[in-house]
């Protein structure tokens, strides 16, 4: 069975979404929205319930937490939150945090349901056992357009590893551009090849991506025999 967490501070929604998912979905709930990264790491859930007005903790902070760490970066985050003249707002910032859906309290279960399915179905990538490191660091892009012309791009990285890294970058790319890789530092230093293999949030400037190396040189941060 599927396992779902849902955090809410609203005790009552949470016993509610436990009996209404209880046929499909195992339920792991908690009030305390600082509680849920450990229960994210113990659990291993399919997808996460989030509740956006919490105390403490918002939500929109605690999806880019779970968005940040590479263990809890690839689980559907679904947001159940009010409705009102705040929905569009909000709406709009949760895509851009790559929440997959918006639901609207009081919930319709069959909507949910469905909504769950659908995106369970595709199955997500398998975690990363790579060791990853959070790290900013500035980027140039270089690579080759349709029509021949070369193409560059800044980025900034949010995690890196030996094969590869996480980043945001100024402008929309397409998965599988490949690219010549630049540190910036006192000068733009070619660190190797890489290609984008994963957008990691939605519409918006400075989207996210997940590049994998094609070859490094020893410039770049991490190594293989390092890690």
């Amino acid at each position: 069975m599927k396992r779902v967490l849902m955090v809410d501070d609203d005790e009552a929604m949470r016993k509610l979404v436990r009996m209404r998912l209880a046929d499909s979905y195992e339920v792991v709930d908690t009030g305390d929205p600082a509680q849920a990264m450990a229960l994210a790491l113990e659990n291993q859930p399919d997808a996460i319930l989030l509740d956006v007005m919490m105390p403490r903790l918002s939500g929109f902070e605690l999806c880019q937490s779970f968005q940040s760490l590479s263990y809890t970066s690839n689980i559907p985050i679904f947001v159940v939150s009010g409705g009102g003249e705040s929905r569009a707002k909000y709406e709009e910032y949760c895509q851009r945090l790559g929440v997959k859906a918006y639901i609207d309290k009081p919930i319709n279960f069959g909507e949910l349901k469905s909504t769950l399915a659908a995106e369970l179905e595709k199955g997500r990538p398998e975690r990363r056992n790579e060791v990853r490191i959070r790290m900013r660091l500035g980027l140039k892009l270089r690579g080759t357009a349709a029509d021949g012309g070369i193409v560059e791009h800044l980025a900034t990285t949010e995690d890196v590893s030996a094969q590869g890294f996480l980043g945001s970058c100024e402008r929309p790319l397409v998965k599988g551009s490949e690219f010549k890789v630049y540190l910036l530092r006192d000068t733009a230093q070619y660190v190797g090849r890489a290609r984008v293999v994963r957008k990691e949030s939605g519409n918006g400037p400075w989207q996210r991506y997940g590049f994998q190396f094609d070859e490094t040189t020893p410039e770049w941060v991490m190594q293989q025999n390092r890690c």
